[in-house]
């Protein structure tokens, strides 16, 4: 993979993807950052990456919370000097027709954690991404191009995370900063 000693970040990394991806990266050698508010399951993968060969430091807490995030990041410099990566990974879903849903309240949640988490963490990782020609990796989705039924909430997310990626691209054009946008289905 071509990441031995590279400085990851990800967020959602206590299971799922984030969790594959911590052992990819950690079997490649990367010194990794692993943020989840899933307190046990997040220090399990950060015990299986160090077992694996890279090493691992599991961060406690929320993308919903900007200190949360800005906490992240200054734990990442402090440990490993340096942030190559930032895996934007963390994300919910929902399941329900638009006219079935009795709390509007998890649209909120859905935008906080989906996009507004990625806003957090990114903009307190930029600066250092900056100075390393690092990237910026977020995990959109497909259905950040189409809608699908029963997503109303998540598909709006999605579209706000993929448009603030394209458009930051375009402001980071000339810095050095990488931005991939992942759109698993």
């Amino acid at each position: 993979m071509g990441h031995e000693g590279k400085s990851v970040i990800i967020t959602g990394a206590s299971s799922g993807l984030g969790a594959a991806l911590a052992h990819e990266f950690a079997a490649a050698g990367s010194n990794l950052t692993l943020f989840s508010p899933e307190e046990d399951r997040q220090k399990e993968v950060a015990e299986s990456c160090r077992a694996l060969g890279g090493q691992a430091q599991a961060v406690i807490g929320d993308v919903t919370d900007e200190m949360d995030c800005k906490g992240l990041i200054d734990k990442t410099m402090a440990q490993y000097g340096r942030v190559d990566y930032v895996i934007a990974n963390a994300g919910i879903s929902m399941w329900a027709s638009f006219e079935d849903v009795e709390d509007l309240g998890i649209f909120r949640k859905l935008m906080e954690v989906n996009y507004l988490g990625a806003v957090n963490c990114i903009y307190y990782a930029l600066p250092h991404l900056k100075v390393s020609k690092g990237m910026i990796v977020a995990i959109t989705s497909i259905q950040s191009k189409i809608g699908v039924p029963l997503h109303t909430g998540y598909v709006a997310s999605k579209h706000a995370l993929q448009g603030f990626c394209e458009t930051l691209r375009m402001e980071l054009d000339g810095s050095g900063v990488d931005i991939l946008t992942v759109l698993p289905h």
